[in-house]
């Protein structure tokens, strides 16, 4: 989907993501002192509007405007700018203590291209972690893209980080349980299988 596509998408409904950070972001990150943090492909900022409000001076970039412009409303008094950039070659100014990357589903050549880019922003010392439908979410799991050339697992990520010097933490398929609504017995709890993947800049 290109931005235009998006825009419509964000535009259709109040919220398409929840107001809550995603459980995996906010359980990884939860220890981490508070620094300068990007969110790459932040859609309406719910990972960003989290950790404004634990301390960190956040970045939402999306090529959405239209979901920056909601997550802005959303965020008011918070730490966060918005920016309406590509993911995959968009720069701070400087470099940051935390890049986010999750669930931006994209072909192997430009996620390559985006978990690069956002581990060439951090400082050293400074945290990459991606969370991400994985591969498997295909036929194991819930949800989540149905083109397999869009998903991806923790290794996929981890080769495309190769030559560059990083530390991985954590690298993995994780579950994730999700509640929905069925019309007629009432909530229908399933697992989705996401990847995982945390490193550290040296």
């Amino acid at each position: 989907m290109d931005a235009q596509a998006w825009d419509e998408r964000y535009a259709a409904s109040e919220l398409v993501w929840s107001r809550e950070p995603n459980r995996l972001v906010a359980a990884e990150l939860a220890d981490l002192p508070p620094g300068t943090a990007v969110d790459l492909g932040a859609g309406e900022g719910r990972n960003a509007i989290w950790l404004a409000s634990h301390g960190w001076s956040a970045t939402a970039v999306d090529f959405s405007q239209v979901a920056l412009d909601k997550g802005a409303r959303l965020a008011e008094g918070l730490d966060v700018t918005w920016v309406c950039a590509d993911a995959t070659t968009w720069q701070p100014p400087a470099p940051v203590d935390l890049v986010v990357v999750a669930y931006l589903q994209l072909p192997a050549a430009d996620r390559r291209r985006a978990v690069r880019n956002a581990v060439t922003m951090l400082r050293p010392g400074g945290t990459f972690l991606l969370v991400a439908h994985d591969s498997t979410n295909l036929t194991e799991g819930t949800g989540g893209p149905q083109d397999p050339a869009v998903l991806m697992t923790a290794a996929d990520v981890v080769d495309d980080l190769s030559g560059l010097d990083v530390e991985v933490v954590r690298a993995e398929r994780v579950d994730r349980a999700v509640t929905t609504a069925e019309a007629h017995r009432g909530e229908d709890r399933r697992t989705a299988r996401d990847c995982l993947v945390r490193v550290v800049r040296r």
